[in-house]
């Protein structure tokens, strides 16, 4: 009895290290925010009329199930892109951003940030890319592209208006980020 409680122990440590397959894109369980660690609260799927884009993948501190629960949820955040489509066009990516912030933040779009964080993507995105936006506690908007750093700047009403791209009242994709949330 006591080995097969070791062994079944075992077994569900080791199957929570390995990444969870979406679409062809190996998402991690956790990723590293400074010395912390976030936790995957959901996965979804990007799509573009018949196109898989890419699978979104939310971070976080601590579970959420909702849009209000993570709009109030002070901690960490990150939305890791991971691209399966192809080819994206760096122009498609920073119109769709763009569109994002004027639905959902207006008054954040037209600022001077917003321009600076939709000049950080320079480069097209190819299948087996990764995007990471971050989002921290203290208000800090941050982009990697494949782990390149892309950017960095400090503001609240941006880094509430980025997340909002995803989960605001008109996201992007209501799927992706109903997924995102743990409700696909």
């Amino acid at each position: 009895m006591g080995k097969l409680v070791v062994a079944l122990s075992f077994l569900l440590i080791s199957s929570q290290a390995y990444a969870l397959e979406v679409a062809g894109a190996n998402i991690a369980p956790t990723v590293t925010a400074g010395e912390k660690t976030l936790t995957l609260n959901g996965t979804g799927l990007r799509r573009k009329l018949f196109f898989k884009v890419y699978v979104g993948a939310l971070y976080l501190e601590r579970k959420v199930a909702s849009r209000d629960e993570l709009l109030k949820d002070p901690g960490e955040k990150r939305i890791r892109m991971s691209f399966i489509h192809k080819k994206v066009e760096k122009e498609k990516i920073v119109e769709a951003f763009a569109e994002g912030l004027s639905n959902n933040s207006p008054d954040a779009a037209r600022s001077a940030d917003a321009k600076a964080f939709l000049s950080w993507f320079t480069s097209d995105f190819v299948a087996g890319d990764t995007v990471d936006i971050a989002l921290g506690s203290d208000g800090s908007v941050s982009a990697t592209h494949n782990g390149k750093a892309l950017g960095t700047l400090r503001n609240p009403s941006l880094a509430r208006a980025v997340l909002l791209i995803w989960f605001g009242e008109k996201p992007a994709d209501a799927g992706l980020a109903k997924g995102m949330l743990g409700q696909g």
